[in-house]
């Protein structure tokens, strides 16, 4: 089975290594040449544009946005060079309306279209643990599982259409923002007290929320360990416009939803764009004189 990897960033590049290793012989492409030569050196095969993806058996996509994902995968030739009876699995955050749109394009054009978005840091992806939300026909999924399988723990199928993968990664998107602005204000509150904000993220990561995405980006926000990041601020704030956009078209009231979007436009007013999103937690802080740009 002939592979293609499109986007090597901070998830594409484990992901792709995985396939290597795993014996696949797997065509990458990046925008920038670097993460192309790191693939290269493991033994993959490397791709000046996008549209020399050219005819492989399934391509996966992780790119970082919807602007992104349209133009490579569309303007950029790659489901143009893709042949009938192909499989285009996309593994990013991008929104309800582009998976919509995509599925459209890719019957259209007889190819297979996937929506697999993941949980999980650039970490659990280097260890193939992510879990993989996932969407589409069955038979496609089928015939794509073994490739899954080294790249996640576990796959998740919510459904026959691949929007509905994307809507439930807006949702636990949404929900780890939460945890983070969650332990942002209570951390402030404790601090104003005279409490450490360590000490009690790690009380309280320790007991009564000691799961997952609170005992990580709780020690995150101890540490003030925001780089490098795992996932930029800025693109917190474009997974929450994209939850409510998903919100409104299904006509679910979110108002926490919001106050978290005008949290992280706070944030970047204050440079921390391109910081790891847990520096939300900054804002609470800030607005509690804790600490000063």
């Amino acid at each position: 089975m002939k592979i293609a990897f499109v986007g090597l960033g901070t998830m594409g590049v484990p992901m792709a290594l995985n396939l290597v290793r795993a014996g696949h012989n797997v065509r990458v492409w990046n925008r920038s040449p670097g993460p192309v030569q790191t693939l290269v050196a493991a033994g993959a095969e490397g791709a000046v544009t996008p549209a020399e993806i050219g005819a492989v058996d399934v391509v996966f996509s992780i790119l970082a946005d919807d602007k992104a994902t349209r133009e490579v995968i569309l303007d950029g030739g790659v489901l143009a060079g893709l042949q009938p009876g192909a499989i285009h699995v996309n593994m990013a955050t991008v929104s309800v309306q582009l998976a919509r749109d995509f599925t459209a394009l890719h019957e259209a054009a007889e190819i297979g279209y996937l929506a697999a978005p993941v949980l999980g840091r650039a970490d659990v992806a280097a260890a193939g643990k992510l879990n993989i939300l996932a969407a589409g026909k069955p038979a496609l999924f089928d015939r794509v599982q073994p490739l899954l399988d080294v790249l996640g723990q576990k796959t998740w199928r919510f459904g026959e259409r691949p929007d509905q993968a994307n809507a439930v990664k807006l949702a636990a998107n949404f929900m780890i923002a939460s945890a983070i602005e969650a332990m942002g204000e209570a951390a402030a509150l404790a601090q104003g007290h005279d409490v450490a904000a360590a000490d009690f993220l790690d009380m309280i990561t320790s007991t009564i929320f000691a799961a997952p995405v609170y005992k990580g980006y709780g020690s995150i926000i101890a540490g003030q360990k925001y780089q490098p990041p795992g996932f930029k601020l800025v693109l917190g704030l474009k997974d929450a416009r994209l939850a409510l956009e998903a919100a409104e078209g299904a006509r679910v009231p979110m108002p926490f939803a919001s106050v978290i979007k005008d949290n992280f436009l706070d944030g970047i007013a204050h440079g921390d764009g391109e910081l790891d999103w847990a520096a939300l937690a900054r804002v609470a802080a800030r607005r509690a004189g804790q600490i000063l740009d």
